[in-house]
């Protein structure tokens, strides 16, 4: 047998890490042995345990612990971690570690060093002339880089699940149901969203065209002229029925403010882009005096910044849209980096593509009338994400509200 002792290090119990542990390890073929445990007593203690790992091949055993590690399972030998050059663009060496989006850190030179900007999915790189080590996308693997082969050297650490009940982005975990008491858990994003700008913070918010067509454009609009909002990550839909809502009331061509069908409405959009295609851009059409309010307008007036990352199905698209899909993924990834807390609302491509870029340390809300969307980002590793199913129209005014209640 091949056998190889890995080691669990925190809130082990209630996080369940330990039970998934033997899950995951039995549902391949494997087999364990718990060599050692250390249980917490006490609300601030953390428990330990020492597991041996087998397996009937190498590649199984690797398998597993390639698993196990997206748990925080560290391998107990501590080995200097081991860095093969790439021989060629966009390429890696064969067994190369990739990420998953928790806190890493690698065993370089007889210490252990943090591995910046962390993503899932990608691969570390380190830099031997600074050092430092980071994580690229395989698209961006250059010739000669040192990428970081097989888990020795390698710890993870997910975020535990704290003890704390009152906390809402623990509490609730990553579960999805309809039935959860929606006023306790917008209360708490609202205390946690000024917790975050006190301390000078930054939200983003992942946002789809429904917040238009629901009417909660107008509160999106007004988080941003607050102050609330950093950065938006959107497509060409949310920015274009924003900007027809402005220039003709409507959104998919139905009244926002009456939900009536508007006659030729179903060309505002159109009309709407085109209109913005004589201006130039968003912000030549504010400068221009054509586009005059909403959540557009607000990112330009208040210098928000925007990526809208477009789709093959775009109508148009705006001037604004980034049609090259990876430069727009780019963007994003620095802005991913950036922030401590993302609502996702209403768009699932644009929610599943961001929570594949955002560290777990980064607190998500998924916010959706489709359980799916959020069940997708949990499947994907977004394990971190609070998913709330409800519609949009009742969640950003009760948010707004929220957040203005003792003014």
């Amino acid at each position: 047998m091949n056998k190889r002792t890995i080691e669990l290090k925190g809130h082990i119990i209630d996080s369940l890490t330990l039970t998934r542990t033997m899950g995951i390890i039995m549902d391949n073929g494997g087999e364990f042995d718990i060599l050692e445990i250390n249980i917490g007593r006490k609300k601030s203690d953390v428990s330990r345990a020492k597991i041996e790992v087998s397996a009937d091949s190498p590649e199984l055993l690797n398998s597993i612990l390639d698993e196990l590690s997206v748990l925080g399972a560290s391998i107990d030998e501590i080995k200097e971690v081991k860095l093969v050059a790439s021989t060629k663009d966009k390429v890696a060496p064969e067994g190369f570690y990739s990420s998953s989006n928790h806190t890493t850190h690698i065993f370089y030179k007889g210490n252990w060093m943090l591995v910046e900007q962390i993503e899932m999915d990608c691969l570390v790189v380190v830099d031997e002339e600074v050092p430092r080590a980071y994580v690229k996308p395989i698209s961006d693997i250059k010739a000669g880089d040192k990428v970081v082969v097989g888990l020795d050297g390698v710890r993870v650490t997910p975020p535990h699940r704290s003890r704390d009940e009152q906390q809402v982005f623990e509490f609730m975990n990553s579960e999805v149901s309809s039935e959860k008491p929606l006023m306790n858990l917008i209360n708490g994003i609202a205390k946690e969203m000024k917790e975050i700008k006190a301390k000078g913070g930054k939200i983003g918010i992942v946002g789809g065209p429904a917040i238009v067509h629901t009417g909660s454009g107008k509160y999106l609009a007004a988080l941003i002229r607050e102050g609330y909002i950093d950065v938006i990550m959107a497509g060409n839909a949310l920015a274009t029925h924003d900007i027809e809502s402005n220039l003709f009331g409507t959104s998919l061509g139905i009244e926002v403010e009456t939900g009536k069908i508007v006659a030729h409405g179903h060309t505002h959009h159109m009309r709407a882009i085109n209109r913005i295609n004589q201006s130039g851009s968003i912000r030549q059409a504010v400068e221009d005096g054509t586009l005059t309010g909403g959540i557009m307008y607000e990112c330009i007036k208040n210098d928000v910044p925007y990526v809208l990352a477009g789709s093959i199905r775009d109508d148009g698209p705006l001037p604004d849209v980034m049609t090259d899909v990876i430069e727009a993924q780019k963007v994003m990834r620095q802005h991913a980096q950036e922030v401590d807390m993302v609502l996702m609302i209403a768009t699932m491509l644009h929610s599943i593509a961001t929570g594949n870029l955002l560290p777990s340390r980064v607190k998500s809300i998924c916010v959706d009338i489709n359980p799916s969307t959020v069940t997708k980002l949990s499947d994907r590793g977004s394990a971190q994400v609070v998913g709330i199913v409800t519609d949009i129209g009742t969640f950003l005014p009760l948010l707004y509200n929220a957040l203005h209640e003792d003014d």
